[in-house]
């Protein structure tokens, strides 16, 4: 590691819980490495935190690799701090300099409530994957690889979408609060692939009513969502679901219709 270090001074968001007000508190945290990443300078203050016999800063993490998504941070106004393609874990102290202020948040949406300081309820991203994120298929072995074929460029397109962590930067980043470019990436994954044709007809009605009823907002086009996406996710999945979602729509009243209903 670099012998050099830095002093920084932060702004934290601290509330107790959902119910107490919270506010930014001001830190300074000493001898902070350039090689550190951004979670593990908090842990170095949350280490003098304790050291005080004063409450460490709540936040959630896991992998630190860039893969689960968890660390869900507001760094000086944008989700993960806003480099391209970059979870809060992957973000390197040799990005600020030595006496920089930084102010740290949590996410803010209505469909994340907050538990504490900076850890949020993100359980709402779940519950629309349990909507419809899902496929169906038979158990016992895996087919072979080959049984299916599926043109390359669909298949990368379907694991472009399928790159999506569902770590929830695009709620944060909308001014409506809305999570369609996640759910647009899970539901077009699945539309591209002919494994995803047996839900296809409802999967798009029930994730997105699923969505709108757990308070995440509509889509209007700001792509703040896209530009802070840590995988790089594209707004045209967010188009493909609307299609998805019409088709579905006009499938489910015809049959409706078919049936004798209104």
């Amino acid at each position: 590691m670099s012998s050099e270090t830095m002093t920084l001074n932060l702004k934290i968001w601290r509330q107790k819980n959902a119910q107490a007000e919270g506010k930014l508190v001001d830190y300074r945290v000493d001898n902070v490495s350039p090689d550190m990443s951004f979670l593990e300078m908090i842990d170095v203050l949350n280490e003098q935190l304790v050291r005080k016999g004063e409450d460490p800063i709540a936040f959630d993490h896991d992998c630190r690799e860039g893969i689960c998504g968890m660390c869900s941070m507001m760094i000086d106004g944008k989700a993960h701090g806003g480099y391209k393609n970059t979870t809060t874990c992957q973000v390197h102290m040799r990005l600020y300099k030595n006496g920089d202020t930084i102010v740290i948040e949590p996410f803010r949406a209505q469909a994340f409530p907050l538990i504490k300081d900076l850890a949020v309820d993100r359980g709402a991203i779940d519950k629309v994957m349990m909507a419809g994120g899902y496929i169906t298929a038979n158990t016992g072995n895996a087919p072979d690889a080959n049984a299916m074929l599926i043109p390359k460029p669909i298949a990368d397109e379907a694991m472009d979408a399928a790159a999506c962590i569902g770590c929830g930067a695009c709620v944060a980043s909308c001014p409506n609060g809305s999570g369609m470019l996640f759910m647009g990436a899970k539901i077009s994954q699945l539309a591209l692939l002919p494994q995803g044709e047996p839900e296809s007809p409802r999967r798009a009605l029930n994730m997105v009513h699923t969505h709108d009823g757990l308070g995440f907002g509509n889509c209007t086009n700001h792509a703040e969502c896209e530009a802070t996406c840590p995988k790089g996710i594209s707004i045209e999945h967010i188009a493909r679901m609307n299609r998805e979602y019409l088709k579905a729509a006009f499938t489910y009243h015809e049959k409706t219709r078919s049936e004798g209903g209104a």
